[in-house]
């Protein structure tokens, strides 16, 4: 094995960049792993992870691009560096006709008076500088970058407050606004019904769900996941919670987001009691008596939110097809099972998506670990090793720095999901596949060689493997959802109907006295 790094000094690519240009590195002859980045102390830890640092590495400077790549054939690296080099000097397909690039937010905010949103994604050691030259223009913030600091997000939002302006994020992932998705959003039909999320794959969700059952959605606003922190307060929630309440196309508003804390959580129930709005509150591990006393309607799981806010809207909730969940089915999953078959391995590209797995677990099984557990007692040791029940978020930040997010590029959890499947103990894995504006062309394609494969070597090993798989989509979106899923049952994976069902079924599955 080879790991040789590079450094371009003072050379800038913006995340969104570095993202298409390590997945298409990844991709190369003799590469076994590529990590594009700017030299970050954030990214540089991340390769250090994998085993791939150096000095070259340690001496790169925050304006420094970064390219490391670990080869079996040695022979290769200056072919390699080379074909990586040819990436970054490919001519960028020239604007059509009507379309202009413009260098910078004050020119584009100066030659587009109509404009009233900027999406912000560059590294993110200039992110904040950039937020603030669009608040200064009078303009609501998409933040889609990461590594901003607490005291930066703080500021920016209380100066966006002031000016009665959004800051969506750092690190939101999702929005719909005006029916046009922003960075990852499903195509979901326009209606009336209002989200406020703390996190990207949860709003996915919710919009999807909502769709499903025929209504549609009017804003949906993301708040970057620090924003109900005790440090941030919940200034973007609360914003966005006033902004649906003063919509005249919201008549439903729905909030999710992971556990926030105490003591936001009591400032954001607060304004729930006075919203002349019906509110679906929709908090992983939230508390049903707290939520209900302000006037909320509490929600414990994402489809049973989605159900409440179409109802809320006008539908009839005995003409819903809520897919409940297929108990034969979990007993003839349970009888393929060998004695020795336990655990589950939940392999996520959605953070929320994780989580809500993670949580439906916890309602049962006493030994469930995970990379963002918030328990520290049961987060891992090593995250590339799992414990017991394992649930994997690879779109956090320690997956990520200077690698493509899973949903642009699920091959980062092959090698993952290869390992868990040759373990005997492993009952079930379950995944996740998210399509929509933003995502992978083609997600499923990527992972059913692996798929594939495992599901033959435990076949002439003699034993059953469960593999739970979960399209997140809508026939709007442009990868075919019908052409994945169908791939994912022509391979023999099992196929879950919802984010819920999925961490439902996965824990029924296994459910043979490893129980609280």
């Amino acid at each position: 094995m080879t790991i040789q790094a590079k450094i371009k000094k003072n050379t800038y690519f913006d995340s969104v960049s570095l993202m298409s240009l390590s997945t298409r590195a990844n991709l190369i002859e003799d590469v076994k792993q590529a990590m594009i980045g700017m030299g970050t102390d954030m990214n540089k830890e991340v390769i250090r992870n994998v085993g791939m640092g150096s000095s070259e590495i340690d001496e790169a400077g925050t304006g420094d691009l970064m390219i490391t790549i670990e080869t079996d054939n040695p022979d290769a690296v200056d072919t390699i560096f080379e074909e990586i080099d040819l990436l970054f000097t490919t001519k960028v397909k020239k604007p059509q006709k009507g379309e202009t690039i413009y260098k910078s937010i004050n020119q584009a905010a100066t030659e587009i008076e109509a404009a009233n949103i900027a999406v912000i994604s560059v590294n993110g050691a200039f992110a904040a500088r950039e937020a603030q030259a669009a608040l200064d223009k009078d303009l609501n913030v998409m933040l889609f970058s990461d590594n901003v600091s607490v005291e930066e997000e703080l500021a920016l939002k209380q100066n966006a407050h002031e000016k009665g302006l959004l800051v969506m994020g750092p690190d939101c992932g999702t929005a719909i606004i005006n029916n046009i998705g922003l960075c990852f959003a499903n195509k979901v039909r326009k209606g009336t019904i209002g989200i406020v999320a703390a996190s990207g794959t949860g709003a996915q969700e919710m919009s999807v769900r909502i769709h499903e059952f025929g209504y549609g959605i009017s804003q949906l606003i993301g708040t970057g996941g620090r924003d109900l922190s005790e440090a941030i307060g919940g200034i973007m929630m609360l914003d966005g919670l006033a902004a649906l309440e003063n919509d005249d196309n919201t008549k439903v508003i729905v909030l999710v987001s992971k556990p926030p804390a105490k003591s936001v959580e009591v400032k954001v129930l607060e304004a729930v009691k006075k919203s002349k709005k019906p509110v679906v509150v929709y908090f992983l591990g939230g508390d049903e008596e707290t939520i209900t006393k302000a006037g909320g309607y509490y929600a414990k799981r994402s489809k049973e939110a989605a159900i409440k806010a179409v109802v809320l809207a006008g539908a009839k909730e005995e003409e819903l097809d809520t897919h409940p969940l297929n108990i034969p089915l979990v007993e003839e999953v349970r009888a393929k099972l060998s004695d020795e078959q336990k655990y589950i391995r939940g392999l996520f590209c959605g953070g929320t998506l994780c989580d809500e797995a993670m949580f439906a677990a916890m309602e049962k099984l006493n030994n469930v670990y995970s990379n963002i557990h918030p328990n520290p007692e049961f987060k891992l040791v090593d995250n590339n090793k799992s414990q017991a029940h394992t649930f994997i978020d690879f779109g956090s930040d320690e997956f990520t720095s200077g690698k493509p997010h899973p949903m642009i590029d699920p091959s980062t959890r092959i090698d993952r999901f290869l390992k868990e499947a040759a373990d005997p103990e492993v009952a079930v894995i379950a995944m996740d596949f998210v399509l929509g504006y933003g995502s992978h062309e083609d997600p499923v394609g990527v992972m059913l060689p692996a798929i594939e494969e495992a599901k033959k070597q435990a076949k002439e090993a003699g034993r059953h493997l469960e593999i739970l798989g979960y399209v997140l989509g809508t026939e709007l979106d442009v990868q075919n959802i019908e052409e994945q899923t169908q791939k994912l049952v022509n391979a023999g994976v099992t196929i879950s109907s919802s984010s819920q069902n999925t961490g439902l079924l996965a824990r029924e599955f296994v459910l043979k006295g490893d129980s609280k």
